[in-house]
């Protein structure tokens, strides 16, 4: 009976493998096995009532009405080619400088991540719009598509990123069992605005260090990002510095502002946030009914992805439990040697090793309802771990061979960037990745201090 859980686990990782759609491996294998047991004697069958409750909560979420609204709010802003203008603008304002065009697409890309949370659309657009500039200019293939890849995966750790909000949904319920089992039956909680405030620092230092990384290979290696001499016709004006970041900006401050000063929850602002991207296309005249078609195609598409994971996973994780998959998870952590260090290190690794086989939607709500209430119940902080989570998953997205930011820029690169190419490049952001997390890791108050400022936590 001990084994049941881990043949589940890995049952569906195979299947995963073999090219079945994820929502229906989950439910699909945890039903399988719920089955065998129930005609075995060794599964409670009545636990599977459960499962209409389970999918009504999931339906009724207020939390989680905000991941369509912020998908919606993205899609509508990458069809309103806000990155191509933001190029447009700060290329031809650090374009000059060694390294300048690196530092711009880098800079636009911290924007797209604040504004649309959607790293697929961001790595897909910066690769179209910025990759031909950059290799034009003499920059190399490595460096060029390292720094799109690297900069479009910032949508999942900067505000407000379409994880924060699932993974602050789950850490929430994740915290609350993990008191429950430990005797406190006026739980404190944990909101998808704390975790939104707990990755701003962490985000903002990955884009420091993202730059910081540019210059030095600027200069200690002039030859691969070499100076561009600006045309008469590249010249740009204060003004077209703020017509181009206006936008952008004004919508970050009105979705993260709202949500940072209590003013409307995660959920509100995102549908402000939505109306906001559907104004500013509608005023730059980007909004017809063909395109307004495809953004609600596409936003549907998404949505409807993430919902059939999430009720898959929800039968999986009810399945697990039900086989004590649990209590064995718990075991195996508290076993491990080095206590609660062990086990984060342990758990850390497990899920950067996962991240190279599954998508981070299926990570967020396979794994972490599993681990997340035996690390919560050690003692550790609920803010700084789900912000631990979402910087791994985001370093899971840059890792050759199998990151999936690297399969979308392959996508859309031209056929003589070479994929070994971008793999190469892309290794020392990777680097820099852990180098964060490792960051976070030794001094928690990067990702606590922020929350504890704002909501006295």
């Amino acid at each position: 009976m001990e084994w049941i859980p881990l043949y589940l686990f890995v049952a569906v990782i195979l299947v995963l493998l073999a090219g079945f759609p994820v929502a229906f491996t989950l439910g699909g294998t945890a039903l399988i096995f719920a089955a065998i047991g129930v005609v075995t004697g060794n599964f409670t069958e009545a636990l599977l009532s459960g499962l209409p409750n389970r999918i009504f909560g999931i339906m009724g979420n207020e939390t989680l009405v905000a991941v369509p609204l912020f998908v919606f709010m993205g899609v509508t802003l990458e069809r309103a080619r806000i990155a191509e203008e933001l190029l447009d603008t700060l290329s031809a304002l650090f374009g000059s400088l060694r390294g300048g065009l690196g530092i711009s697409v880098t800079i636009v890309g911290m924007l797209l991540a604040a504004s649309t949370g959607i790293v697929g659309a961001t790595v897909v657009t910066m690769g179209l719009l910025s990759l031909p500039t950059m290799l034009r200019r003499g920059y190399s293939p490595e460096i060029a598509s390292s720094t799109i890849c690297a900069s479009g995966t910032l949508g999942q750790i900067i505000p407000p990123s379409i994880i924060l909000v699932m993974l602050g949904d789950v850490m929430s319920t994740a915290y609350q069992h993990a008191q429950l089992e430990q005797g406190i039956y006026s739980p404190k909680t944990v909101s998808v605005g704390d975790l939104f405030a707990g990755a701003l620092i962490p985000g903002l230092l990955l884009v420091l260090l993202y730059v910081l990384y540019i210059v030095a290979v600027a200069f200690f290696k002039p030859s691969t990002m070499p100076a561009h001499v600006r045309g008469a016709d590249e010249s740009v004006t204060l003004r077209q510095v703020l017509a181009a970041l206006a936008p952008p900006l004004f919508l970050i401050f009105a979705v993260l502002g709202s949500i940072l000063s209590g003013t409307a929850t995660p959920t509100e602002a995102a549908g402000v946030g939505a109306m906001g991207a559907l104004l500013l296309a509608i005023v730059r005249r980007q909004l017809s009914y063909t395109r307004l078609r495809e953004i609600m195609q596409s936003t549907l598409r998404i949505s409807s992805m993430v919902f059939m994971i999430l009720i898959g996973a929800s039968i999986f994780s009810l399945v697990f439990r039900g086989y004590g998959g649990d209590d064995a998870v718990r075991g195996v952590l508290e076993s491990l040697p080095g206590g609660v260090i062990g086990a984060v290190f342990v758990v850390m690794l497990v899920m950067f090793l996962l991240g190279f086989v599954l998508d981070f939607i299926e990570i967020t709500f396979v794994v972490v309802p599993i681990v997340g209430p035996v690390l919560l119940a050690m003692g550790l902080d609920p803010v700084w771990l789900g912000i631990m989570f979402a910087i791994n998953l985001q370093t899971s997205f840059l890792t050759p061979p199998f990151g999936f930011a690297l399969f979308y820029l392959r996508g859309v690169a031209p056929p003589e960037v070479r994929t070994a190419q971008i793999y190469r490049g892309v290794i020392p952001f990777v680097a820099i990745q852990l180098f964060a997390l490792l960051l976070v890791a030794l001094f928690p108050a990067l990702a606590t201090w922020l929350p504890g400022q704002i909501y006295g936590n």
